[in-house]
């Protein structure tokens, strides 16, 4: 019997892959699934309304169309486009699940950033902002409170999914506080909150982040629940709980400075208590999880020495701190919680 010969398929789709992912970004930024809302529009009451020049507006539609990001009623220049249920959730400003945010920082930074992928690969250095000598994100963000406040916003899409799963999945009956490290708009502890009413809980950031956290707080009608904590987690010691959590974290920095926010974590925790890292954990024969391997190569392009990791790799280094008991609880997509107990 013969093999059938494989086919370059696989390998064309990843190799143009930058296409589809251009034009959905692109989408993004333009806010067209905002401006389309809840509304059917021609396409050229759409490219009215996002000043785009008549060649390519017919064919940006209906590869958004193909790519199954927009539906469309009809055929030509009378056809009416709208969005699919999952763009008007998710890509629309107007809707509380917005996580635009992300395909637009993506698109106004990584996208350009990746380009320089084999350079990282060579010298091991960051290809961002400071490879031209400006500053880092974050120092950049902390430095200006809009743009802080728009960069959290824009966070928040990407991991909301992912809080909601750990308030759901992880069991929180035998604990009453919680702290969360790098808490930005206090999302986790507002997720945990709202699942579960005997749970106090603390947001833990830089003091830039603390108006942001509160609004965000006082907006879930939570404030008599959550409260903001402001410190360097590298500085000053974690504020006790029952539950340290760190969501997307840990993988933005360098061996050393992953083992000193674990033993920061362990010395803020009692006797029983949970450390609960939320991230796409790497599968730990690295064959399976591709979001989280590419986000390693992020990490890299952002940060030069920073890393994602695998669950065993989280379970040696909190063995090395003190920790006992370990599990891993997957929460949607690619990412999991790890969780190491005291």
């Amino acid at each position: 019997m013969n093999t059938p010969s494989p086919t370059p398929d696989a390998i064309l789709q990843t190799a143009f892959g930058f296409w589809n992912s251009k034009v959905l970004l692109t989408a993004v930024s333009f806010g067209l699934f905002t401006v389309l809302g809840k509304s059917r529009l021609t396409r050229g009451e759409i490219g009215e309304k996002l000043a785009l020049h008549p060649r390519g507006v017919a064919d940006f539609l209906d590869a958004l169309v193909a790519m199954k990001f927009l539906e469309r009623e009809g055929d030509g220049a009378d056809a009416k486009y709208f969005n699919t249920p999952a763009t008007a959730l998710y890509l629309d400003r107007a809707s509380p699940r917005y996580i635009g945010g992300i395909p637009e920082m993506l698109n106004a930074r990584l996208f350009g950033y990746w380009n320089d992928l084999p350079e990282a690969l060579r010298t091991g250095k960051p290809q961002n902002e400071t490879k031209h000598g400006g500053k880092n994100i974050f120092d950049e963000l902390y430095a200006e409170p809009e743009k802080l406040e728009c960069f959290l916003d824009g966070m928040t899409g990407l991991s909301r999914i992912n809080f909601e799963a750990l308030a759901e999945k992880f069991d929180f009956s035998q604990y009453h506080t919680l702290c969360d490290v790098g808490g930005a708009t206090g999302l986790l502890s507002i997720e945990v909150a709202k699942k579960h009413p005997d749970i106090q809980c603390i947001s833990f950031d830089l003091p830039p982040v603390e108006p942001v956290a509160k609004k965000h707080i006082a907006a879930a009608g939570l404030t008599d629940r959550i409260r903001t904590a402001k410190g360097d987690f590298f500085q000053d010691p974690l504020p006790k709980a029952d539950i340290i959590t760190m969501g997307m974290i840990l993988h933005d920095w360098n061996l050393e400075k992953k083992m000193k926010l674990i033993r920061a974590a362990y010395d803020a925790l009692p006797s029983g208590g949970a450390f609960i890292a939320v991230e796409a954990l790497i599968d730990d024969a690295r064959r399976e999880n591709v979001f989280g391997l590419l986000m390693s190569l992020n990490m890299l392009i952002e940060f030069g020495d920073a890393f994602d990791y695998s669950a065993a790799d989280f379970e040696k280094w909190c063995r090395e701190v003190g920790f006992k008991r370990f599990e891993v609880i997957h929460l949607a997509g690619p990412s999991s919680a790890a969780v190491a107990y005291k």
